[in-house]
């Protein structure tokens, strides 16, 4: 089973005074770049793959979406989302998505957002999205740039250079990684880019769009902090369609 560390008190303490926890869409710097990849949601059947407090399934209902499934193993994002969500036509589901079975045929859009870098069996994840898709239908996600997944120090300051270097740690070894985020052993699984992009195309995915995001000079005029982030791409974005 997916390791559940935003069911404890720690970690969701942290974790919900994120920007992203706070304000949504607009404390979540990518959240531009993902939204210019999305077909038109008008009518479409959506899943939300870790939807955490339910910000996409709320976008996709303002959107017209005709049902929204939001999947989350964390029962206190589910009860976050609960709260927070008005519209009918949004259900959600506790779920591991190690072990998802969603329905053959049934989705014309299949959403994530940073869910994916933790889950040891995402092939067998995939594997079930490309069925569960409509013939045309779309898969949109996120993750954590492997760069990101595999630092042997992040944040440490080079005093000659005055600014923060990324080094990484065994790029090409693939597997369970560890980090102290809001909570120690917080389990994430390092994959190189080129093992996500070949499970899409393994499992018959049309990829059509890759971006490993970086901020835009306006974003780092709003908040000169992200400038930090051009040094090394945290996330990536990806398009696949189900043809």
């Amino acid at each position: 089973m997916t390791q559940n560390i935003y069911d404890t008190t720690e970690f969701f303490e942290g974790y919900s005074q994120l920007p992203r926890s706070l304000a949504g869409f607009e404390g979540a710097p990518e959240w531009p770049a993902m939204q210019a990849i999305l077909p038109p949601l008008t009518n479409t059947r959506v899943a939300d793959l870790g939807c955490g407090f339910g910000w996409f399934c709320r976008w996709a209902g303002e959107q017209r979406a005709s049902e929204i499934l939001g999947l989350d193993v964390s029962e206190n994002m589910l009860a976050r989302a609960k709260e927070m969500t008005s519209q009918s036509n949004i259900e959600y589901l506790r779920a591991d998505l190690e072990e998802l079975s969603l329905q053959p045929d049934s989705y014309d859009i299949v959403y994530s957002s940073l869910t994916f870098h933790y889950l040891a069996n995402l092939d067998s994840l995939l594997a079930n999205v490309y069925q569960a898709l409509k013939p045309g239908g779309w898969l949109v996600f996120s993750a954590e740039h492997p760069i990101f997944t595999a630092p042997s120090n992040p944040g440490w300051i080079s005093s000659s250079q005055k600014r923060t270097v990324w080094p990484v740690d065994q790029y090409l070894v693939e597997g369970q990684r560890k980090t102290d985020w809001f909570a120690t052993g917080v389990i994430k699984q390092h994959r190189t880019l080129s093992t996500y992009l070949n499970m899409l195309i393994t499992h018959g995915f049309n990829l059509k769009h890759l971006n490993e995001w970086k901020p835009d000079s306006e974003q780092i005029r709003l908040q000169p902090e992200l400038a930090q982030e051009l040094e090394r791409p945290m996330f990536f974005i990806a398009a696949a369609q189900r043809l």
